[in-house]
């Protein structure tokens, strides 16, 4: 048995495709499928399954339609209630992959469907568990609904006992989730590989042997996750459609400089450091660099409802046109250029300081205030005394909580600050971008609450 991972950073997912060296299966794809198609023919397989561990609430899936495009049979839970043509799968049942022999084992937790896979062939065995049993922990239970959090938490405990009574502690564990995703709860390790007798001695769901004290654990790590999670779920039981890659056709001058006086969503991808500098007034700044923090929090601040316009290098846009397909952003407009005047000539260019906390000690006066736009949770670990705490994803609605005058911005990176810099100038405020890392801003100097 060879498993092939395909990994999404991005998002902080993985998909798999696990074959015999003939014959093989895919679990849990993303939505840009073209990935796993390189990766089955690399290998020289012929993929006739494709499993979903439960319908996912953090990307479009690509399962439905590679299960279509190649003919292979659509494994999801009987009990799963979808739009498409499958086929059900219910625990207990097993079905042969080639020499392999595949296993569905109801793990309700992160949803009251999900199912993880065990897999074997000869000798080896393998773990494929989606969102239940990940590395170091469990996939989170609040994203059905506040009623259902403490009975999923329960289940999660139980299912991760059921699991590891149906593989033996050799079998190598492989989570959908658990690198970065916001479908992860409590002390996710991030760690590259696991077997579940590993888990069993590290995994707080197997060493806490108190199930209410575990419960209470999981749900009071639970964070905020990303607005655009809503979506994901009824495009998934939809069965979603192929996504589509291409790179539009740059936008006239003309146009863009419409679509700025509009107020329109315009998306500047270039380097927080090159837009501070100067930008087309009205754009936002998602910096685009390794897209690490570009997809989730674009997807997390973007209303749906709403035309998107990219501006950026054909390279950064080509790139976040793939990035976004994953979470049901699609068919983005273009503005294909990195210098603003050439992009839009005749229209308004702006810029906005950008400082370091040594910048923060020495030029801000003290009654203009520092806006913390990091998370509730981070703001409550340690923040600067009377700062004020607004997360980036509230920003938009909470405008007008803000006090008169300049504000100074900063987050854990420099990343969500400079997001929210230009969201300030968008609105007509005037901002300070402070692009600095928050854990140096006690070395240099600046005093911290905890």
């Amino acid at each position: 048995m060879d498993i092939t991972v395909i990994d999404t950073p991005q998002l902080g997912d993985r998909s798999y495709l696990v074959h015999d060296g003939t014959v093989a299966l895919v679990v849990d794809a993303q939505r840009d499928i073209d990935r796993v198609e390189a990766a089955a023919e690399k290998a020289g397989v012929r993929v006739t399954h494709v499993a979903e561990t439960h319908i996912h609430n953090d990307y479009v899936t690509g399962g439905y339609v590679y299960a279509q495009k190649h003919g292979a049979a659509y494994l999801v839970n009987a009990a799963d209630d979808v739009s498409f043509e499958r086929t059900p799968i219910t625990d207990g049942e097993t079905v042969r992959v080639g020499g392999m022999t595949v296993k569905a084992v109801a793990t309700p937790g992160h949803t009251h469907h999900h199912l993880s896979f065990v897999v074997e062939h000869g000798e080896e065995q393998a773990v494929f568990s989606g969102g239940s049993v990940l590395y170091g922990s469990v996939g989170r239970t609040d994203l059905l609904g506040r009623e259902h959090t403490v009975g999923l938490a329960h289940d999660q405990y139980a299912s991760a006992r059921r699991l590891a009574q149906e593989a033996g502690a050799e079998a190598a564990l492989y989570p959908t989730h658990g690198f970065g995703s916001f479908c992860s709860s409590g002390p996710a390790t991030g760690a590259s590989g696991s077997t579940m007798g590993e888990q069993l001695e590290t995994n707080h769901v197997f060493t806490d042997p108190d199930e209410e004290h575990f419960v209470t654990e999981l749900i009071a790590n639970l964070t905020a996750y990303p607005n655009y999670y809503v979506h994901m779920g009824p495009a998934n039981a939809a069965g979603p459609s192929a996504a589509d890659l291409s790179v539009p056709e740059s936008l006239a001058p003309k146009e863009l400089r419409a679509r700025l006086a509009a107020g329109e969503w315009v998306v500047d991808l270039r380097h927080r450091v090159a837009y501070s500098a100067g930008h087309l007034r009205g754009t936002v700044s998602f910096e685009y660099g390794d897209g690490s923090s570009f997809t989730t929090f674009l997807g997390w601040v973007f209303p749906y409802d709403r035309q998107l316009t990219l501006v950026g290098s054909r390279e950064d846009v080509e790139n976040a046109i793939r990035d976004l397909s994953r979470i049901g952003i699609d068919s983005p407009d273009a503005a294909l250029g990195e210098d603003p005047r050439r992009l839009a000539p005749g229209a308004a260019v702006s810029s906005y300081p950008r400082v370091g906390w040594q910048d923060v000690l020495a030029d801000r006066p003290a009654d203009e205030p520092i806006l913390d736009v990091r998370r509730a949770d981070e703001y409550q670990d340690s923040h600067i005394p009377g700062a004020i705490n607004i997360p980036l994803h509230e920003l938009l609605p909470r405008l007008g909580e803000l006090p008169a005058g300049r504000l100074w911005v900063h987050c854990g990176s420099g990343y969500r600050s400079g997001v929210a810099a230009s969201l300030l100038e968008r609105a007509g405020r005037d901002a300070v971008h402070i692009d600095a890392m928050f854990d140096e801003a006690e070395r240099s100097g600046v005093p911290l609450e905890r």
